[in-house]
């Protein structure tokens, strides 16, 4: 293993993966087809965060610099083999590239620093231009404020203007501006409280690619198109291409066969099939695509681990807001019933704008169908009319940040619920198993079910047992315990409840199954016979435990059944 190349796990600097010996799946044809339309000025392309949005325009960087003497980075390239282009173009404009995904702060001030400081940081980046004779002296005074951090913010508004003009005016050929994680800034600035001022900013910066006489071409990167904002007014030549459109498709995430090929490089093509359940499904105009962050992730761990199991590697890469925002709207009982059908692997029909503002996102729930669409919470399964799209989870990923968020909302909602949970924990040590059942049934068809017949039984279990780790710690004083070690196995939970006057010490086994086939007393009686043959209640017993009872839960979408074992060889046979 020591002779394969290194995985690029958080890299994304095309120079440096090229140049250290990192694995890079060619993604250079995004270059011949930027060129293919030579009159369009400006490209907006928007994607789902960590589908290599930084990285591919990195790579325009490198290609396209005049500073740079690229030809090394490219060899064995696709791009490589049109030797046209490349003369035409390798090398040959200047070029701004700057990235906006730093720009954040908890008040207006902050986000403002760090925009000068990204400002300053491309100004010191271009320093030659302070000491050429083709620059005009007001502009480098301009220039020196700017590289100083001492610049006003009108001054750092106009920045990447200026910067494009002096840099025409020294090498006397147009500027490429690459702009990266354009919209970061107003998401940032939505969450926190000050988007009308960070609005005129970004409207400000944006100058820089309307009727710009030293621009030759402009890419924005984002994750929402916000011309509503007036971000993009007067600018006629904007093209943008989202994650409905077809060209581009192939160049911001892994498409299959560069999956298997990586794969099958490190030594895992048995993990094929596993890979594309967790981390493939997304639909880009048409391609199918994998998040590259997840499955270079999941090859890294496998690296260290060959029987290394998949990871949600997404939903730390995010505050995941939109989805919880998505799960607090269930309360309507048609979008809970379209979260259910979502996560147990259906379509559904929505109207989807592509042209919200963010003070707009959270507005209404088909608003949130949008944002969840557009930033990769949602993908594309089929058109249905006009704006009308079929939407659907793309993989067990996202799934398990869908029921992540569910089983916080439920955790969230346990104590509004507390008289009627308290009885049911009641009737559990009550030994009153005909209303625990009926209780428990009528608070499944409250929540979100968990109902998916394509996921594994054992995950759908666990979902129910969380569901009633969650109901029974309404009581303070029980200790419950979650699969803990007891006799020759583990019990799915243990609760010992609060001896209360009587000082009888009680302990209640419960064993969680799944119905798949919706055998709801069958389920129940395997639940009871595991119980008795692993003997969970000896450590009980042991530790003085005078009542002992032991509980079969089934449950199959929002039915459940309750079965108590009525003596220790019940259910042994």
């Amino acid at each position: 293993m020591n002779s394969k190349v290194k995985l690029p796990v958080g890299r994304s600097g095309f120079a440096g993966i090229r140049n250290n010996g990192y694995y890079y799946a060619d993604k250079s044809g995004l270059i011949e087809e930027l060129l293919k339309t030579d009159g369009t000025q400006v490209t907006l392309i928007t994607r789902p965060r960590r589908f290599g949005k930084t990285l591919g325009m990195s790579m325009l960087s490198e290609f396209f610099d005049i500073r740079k003497d690229s030809g090394a980075l490219f060899n064995g390239l696709y791009i490589a083999k049109n030797e046209q282009l490349c003369r035409g173009w390798m090398n040959q404009y200047p070029v701004v590239f700057l990235s906006f995904k730093s720009v954040d702060g908890l008040n207006f001030e902050g986000a403002a620093q760090q925009l000068k400081i990204a400002v300053s940081d491309l100004c010191v980046e271009h320093y030659e231009l302070q000491f050429s004779p083709k620059v005009n002296e007001i502009h480098k005074e301009r220039f020196q404020r700017l590289a100083k951090k001492s610049a006003s913010l009108d001054e750092v508004k106009n920045g990447l203007l200026l910067l494009t003009k002096m840099l025409m005016a020294h090498y006397d050929r147009p500027v490429i501006l690459l702009l990266d994680e354009y919209d970061v800034p107003l998401s940032k600035a939505s969450e926190k409280g000050y988007y009308e001022e960070m609005l005129d900013v970004v409207k400000g910066m944006m100058q820089a690619v309307k009727d710009n006489d030293a621009l030759k071409f402009a890419v924005l990167t984002g994750c929402l198109r916000i011309s509503k904002e007036s971000i993009f007014t007067g600018l006629n030549n904007l093209k943008v291409c989202s994650v409905t459109d077809i060209r581009f498709a192939r160049y911001f995430g892994f498409t299959d066969t560069e999956v298997q090929a990586l794969l099958t490089y490190y030594g895992y093509p048995e993990r094929y099939d596993t890979a594309k359940k967790w981390y493939d499904g997304y639909c880009f105009g048409g391609t199918e695509v994998y998040c590259p962050w997840d499955v270079l992730n999941y090859c890294d761990s496998l690296l260290d681990d060959r029987e290394a199991q998949p990871q949600n590697y997404w939903i730390n890469t995010s505050s995941n807001d939109a989805v919880k925002r998505f799960i607090q709207e269930s309360k309507n009982r048609m979008t809970k019933r379209e979260i259910e059908q979502l996560v147990a692997g259906g379509v559904i029909t929505k109207e989807i704008r592509q042209e919200l503002t963010y003070p707009e996102i959270y507005q209404t729930t088909d608003n949130i169908f949008s944002l969840l669409f557009m930033t990769g919470y949602l993908t594309q399964r089929g058109k249905a009319e006009g704006r009308q799209m079929k939407l659907a989870i793309p993989n067990l990923e996202v799934r398990d940040i869908f029921v992540t968020q569910i089983m916080e909302f439920f955790r969230e909602n346990v104590q509004a619920d507390g008289d009627t949970l308290n009885r049911f924990c009641d009737a559990l040590q009550n030994k009153d198993a005909e209303n625990a059942e009926k209780i428990f049934t009528q608070y499944l068809r409250k929540t979100i079910s968990i109902r998916d017949t394509a996921i594994h039984k054992e995950m759908k279990e666990n979902f129910y047992h969380g569901v009633l780790i969650g109901i029974l710690g309404v009581k303070d004083r029980w200790g419950v315990s979650s699969n803990k070690e007891m006799g020759e196995g583990y019990a799915d939970i243990l609760v010992e409840p609060d001896t209360g006057d009587t000082g009888i010490a009680t302990g209640i086994i419960i064993e969680v199954k799944y119905a798949h086939d919706g055998n709801l007393d069958g389920a129940c009686k395997e639940a009871l016979k595991q119980i008795e043959h692993t003997r969970y209640e000896d450590d009980l017993e042991d530790d003085g435990v005078e009542n002992i009872l032991k509980y079969g839960i089934a449950c199959y979408k929002k039915r459940c059944r309750v079965m108590l074992a009525e003596n220790r060889q019940q259910y042994s046979k």
